[in-house]
Order: structure tokens, then C-alpha cells, then sequence
């Protein structure tokens, strides 16, 4: 997170609907190797924010190195772009770079696998809804042998979150006139990822 309290407005529910709606992170945990271990999860927060369910492949470090609660963390990240310091129409500035990202901190569970079904069924019914007017996926589609095949190969998993952190890095320590130059010229010049979303969160950043 980045250390300047500006950039961690206080508000838990949007960070926490935000992290809910993207739906996607990275997992990290270490167990005492030399590096972090990494894997990409899409996951489900529950409506009261207190765990978010996931599966991870058997064959994944993370899977094997958990059969007991590991320390683990979530990183969501959100939209983000390079910022010019010609954008800001102001002297003496530097390049950087605007963000938002949460983080869920906690402890990552394993599950029984009789739970695993269940975990599938409400990951892949949270994203289908998504599609309407499309009729929404379920495993009742799938042959029951090949389910159960590929069932086989993942575990699920929970990540008990005791703490959300997060940064809406969106020029809040610039003045309110020069944020806004750099918003407009960030909408059609930034380079990142969805900047258009990134240059409306810096004209009404969250308090």
C-alpha cells in the first residue's frame, strides 16, 4: 500500500464492493520459501465480508504447501494509468502513476471437499448472472463422469479476511483544478488499463 494517508480514503464498504465486484486477484502466501507463491484466483466474497471462497488445482505450490491455515493475502488490482507531468498544467511536477488496489489480508483455509460443488456452483452463478439475457451455465450441463473428473483435480479452498487495505491513488494531493486537467487528459492519453473508469474516480475521488 502506498504510505501517504492521503490515498487511503476512509472507506471500507466501497474498497470491499469493489474488491466483490472485480471478482479476480492474485493470492500470495509464504511459507518460509525464498519467494512469495503466486497464483492468479478468481474468488467469492460473502455478503458479510468476513471470508471469500476459492479452488485452487492440486498440482499448484499453494495447494500443496496448505493443509493447514497459512498467513495469505488477496491482491485485487484495479484501473490504472501513467501520468504525464505536462498533464497537469503546473511547474515542477514528476511522472507517476495512478491506481486503485485492495488488498485482503488473512489466513487461507483448506476445505473439505464435499464443499467444492457448492464453491463452483456460486462462483460460476455470480459471473453467469453477468450475462443476462443468456441463460446462465451450470454444472448440470456437463456430462457427470467428466465433472467428476475434473473435479478431481482442484481443492477448495477460504481465505478468512482480517483486514482490508487499500490505495485510490487518483492525484488527491494536487489541487482540485490541476487533478482535473490531468483526469481529462488522462481519458484520452493514459496508458494503463481502463482509463476512462480511472479518469472519473479522479474527478470524484472517495473520501
Amino acid at each position: 500500500m502506498h504510505p501517504n494517508p492521503v490515498f487511503h480514503p476512509d472507506n471500507h464498504d466501497e474498497s470491499l464492493a469493489f474488491a466483490r465486484e472485480a471478482g479476480f486477484g492474485v493470492l500470495a502466501v509464504a511459507d518460509g520459501q525464498a519467494a512469495p507463491m503466486l497464483a492468479h484466483v478468481p474468488f467469492l466474497i460473502a455478503g458479510d465480508g468476513a471470508t471469500a471462497e476459492l479452488h485452487l488445482m492440486r498440482s499448484n505450490p499453494i495447494a500443496r504447501a496448505c493443509d493447514a491455515p497459512l498467513a495469505a493475502r488477496i491482491a485485487v488490482q484495479g484501473p490504472h494509468s501513467y501520468v504525464s507531468p505536462d498533464w497537469y498544467g503546473i511547474d515542477d511536477q514528476v511522472p507517476t502513476w495512478n491506481y486503485l488496489a485492495i488488498h485482503l489480508t488473512g489466513r487461507l483455509e483448506p476445505l473439505p471437499d464435499p464443499d467444492l460443488p457448492g464453491i463452483l456452483d456460486r462462483l460460476s452463478a455470480h459471473f453467469e448472472s453477468r450475462l443476462a439475457p443468456k441463460p446462465e451455465w451450470t454444472m448440470a450441463k456437463m456430462d457427470p463422469g467428466a465433472a467428476s473428473r475434473m473435479m478431481r483435480q482442484i481443492r477448495p479452498f477460504r481465505l478468512v479476511i482480517e483486514r482490508l487495505d487499500s490505495t485510490w491513488k487518483l492525484g488527491q494531493n494536487k489541487p482540485e483544478s490541476v487533478r482535473m486537467a490531468a483526469a481529462d487528459m488522462l481519458a484520452s492519453y493514459g496508458q494503463g488499463q481502463e482509463v476512462a473508469v480511472l479518469a472519473a474516480m479522479m474527478r470524484k475521488p472517495p473520501m
